[in-house]
């Protein structure tokens, strides 16, 4: 940065350059933008595989997706309209299976009366 600063402030003004200096220095920014281009062809290579990684991955999440609900069961009667299915016996079930079966609904707001 500090190199930066200080070329720009001992850049000599182009107006005030000759032909020639004028002349070496555009031989000069060509020849390094010549010398970087190998690089940045690298980077570029390097950007379009990242690319295409990121996008088969993005297909492959969209098919297994697809796969998944193509494979799902398809949906109850009750479950479309929201409904949930009745609590069975739940003293014969365990914990976690009497769990289940509750349906679970937000508190009640105070317009809301029982």
């Amino acid at each position: 940065m500090a190199k930066a600063k200080k070329a720009a402030v001992n850049a000599p003004n182009p107006e005030d350059m000759s032909k020639e200096a004028l002349d070496s220095k555009r031989e000069e920014i060509s020849q390094y933008y010549q010398d970087n281009i190998p690089h940045l062809e690298t980077q570029l290579k390097y950007e379009e595989l990242l690319r295409d990684i990121e996008k088969t991955r993005a297909e492959r999440l969209q098919a297994q997706m697809w796969i998944a609900q193509t494979m799902a069961p398809a949906p109850e009667d009750g479950e479309e309209k929201g409904e949930s299915k009745p609590i069975t016996n739940l003293g014969a079930m365990g914990g976690a299976e009497a769990a289940e079966q509750i349906k679970r609904t937000l508190k009640r707001t105070v317009n809301e009366q029982v």
